[in-house]
C-alpha cells in the first residue's frame, strides 16, 4: 500500500510540475542580429518548453533589403536567418518540430526544397506546410515560420 501512496504523490508532482511551466510568461526576444529590432514583432517567443518563430524573408540582416539572386539566394537568406535567430539565442536548427513555407510562386517549391534539405540531418526533417502566397513582405519569394521545442 505505501508503493501506492509514493506513486500517486510523484503523479501530483509531476503535474504540478508541468502546470508551474505552462503558467510561466512567455519571453519575448529581439538580437537584432536579422531584423531590425523596432519593427512590431518578437524574433522569437519562448512559451513554456515551446519556441515560435516569427516568418523569416530573405533580408540581408540588419536591413530590409533582400538578397538577390531569386528563389534560390532568398531561401539560402531566410534559413541562415532562421538559423541566425535560434543561434543568437541558444538554440540551433535541431530543435525545429514544424515550419510553415509561403511561396509568392508555388511553381518554385523544387527549388525551395533544394535549398531548405541542406539545413537539416537527412531523416530528421521538421513536419511541413506549404502553400503559394501572393503579397509576402517586401515582395519576397519565401517566408518560413518555425515551431521548435527547448
Amino acid at each position: 500500500m505505501k508503493s501506492v501512496y509514493v506513486g500517486i504523490a510523484m503523479i501530483a508532482s509531476l503535474v504540478a510540475g508541468a502546470g508551474s511551466s505552462l503558467a510561466a510568461e512567455p519571453t519575448f526576444l529581439n538580437s537584432g542580429k536579422v531584423s531590425p529590432t523596432t519593427l512590431p514583432f518578437s524574433e522569437l517567443v519562448e512559451a513554456g518548453d515551446t519556441l515560435y518563430l516569427s516568418g523569416q524573408i530573405g533580408n540581408v540582416p540588419g536591413s530590409l533589403k533582400l538578397a538577390e539572386g531569386g528563389i534560390s539566394a532568398e531561401t539560402t537568406q531566410v534559413m541562415d536567418n532562421i538559423k541566425t535567430s535560434l543561434e543568437a539565442h541558444g538554440y540551433a536548427m535541431t530543435n525545429l518540430v514544424k515550419c510553415t513555407v509561403m511561396l509568392a510562386d508555388i511553381s518554385e517549391w523544387g527549388a525551395f526544397n533544394d535549398v531548405y534539405k541542406g539545413y537539416f540531418e537527412a531523416g530528421r526533417f521538421p513536419a511541413r506546410a506549404a502553400f503559394g502566397a501572393s503579397g509576402l513582405a517586401l515582395g519576397a519569394r519565401v517566408e518560413v515560420d518555425c515551431i521548435g521545442v527547448k
